[in-house]
């Protein structure tokens, strides 16, 4: 598998960074359905234990991913006005052949896009989650924002709890597909709103809702 990386604007931090092409995810697995939902269950110890680029695509896309030419997604929308963005947070050798830093996930492009913030973040997420250190032990953290104003600008107000339900069905979908890779994840969502935006360094838009520690448990 060749891991592509080039040089470019990114569009959302406006800073030059590296852009990393996923590989392409499995639409076929070994694990059924039943399975990971007999088996999924939130964990709060993780082993320090990397995880690689093709475990990386398969979580992203298993959470949010396109699934279909029209780009529709693994995740319902109300609409498909697909009102989330998701954020890798990813240690110091969280995962392999990754700077540690944030990156936002472009499921169009299927590929990672360099955030404003940099460096090993997870302890600092950790502190804005309401000093939860465990969380910090994870490879990675999946974050989990919200565009309202997606929705809203369709279905005005109701958009929001539209918004809520969504985010609920993507957490879901990477719990199943963390089940199905052999990996657990946490899920977190007491923390400081605007501490935590500051310390991802997120768009003025972009509004957390969950944080999902994953990795291999302990």
């Amino acid at each position: 598998m060749i891991l592509l990386a080039v040089l470019v604007s990114n569009p959302v931090s406006g800073r030059e960074g590296r852009i990393v092409k996923l590989p392409p995810p499995a639409y076929k697995g070994t694990v059924s359905v039943e399975e990971a939902l007999q088996k999924r269950r939130t964990v709060r110890r993780f082993a320090s234990r990397s995880l690689d680029l093709n475990q990386v695509s398969q979580l992203l896309w298993g959470a949010y991913g396109v699934s279909d030419p029209r780009g529709l997604r693994t995740s319902p929308s109300a609409g498909a006005t697909y009102p989330l963005e998701l954020y890798l947070a990813a240690g110091e050798r969280g995962v392999a052949s990754l700077p540690p830093g944030l990156y936002r996930y472009n499921p169009q492009t299927h590929a990672l896009e360099p955030g404003a913030a940099q460096g090993d973040l997870r302890a600092a997420i950790a502190r804005a989650s309401l000093h939860q250190s465990w969380m910090a032990e994870a490879p990675v953290m999946v974050v989990i924002a919200a565009v309202y104003q997606r929705c809203m600008a369709r279905y005005g107000n109701r958009g929001v709890q539209y918004t809520h339900m969504e985010v609920g069905h993507a957490g879901q979908n990477l719990f199943l597909q963390a089940e199905a890779l052999g990996l657990s994840c946490g899920i977190v969502g007491a923390f400081e709103d605007q501490g935590l935006s500051q310390v991802l360094k997120l768009p003025k838009n972009h509004e957390p809702l969950l944080v999902m520690p994953v990795g291999y448990k302990f």
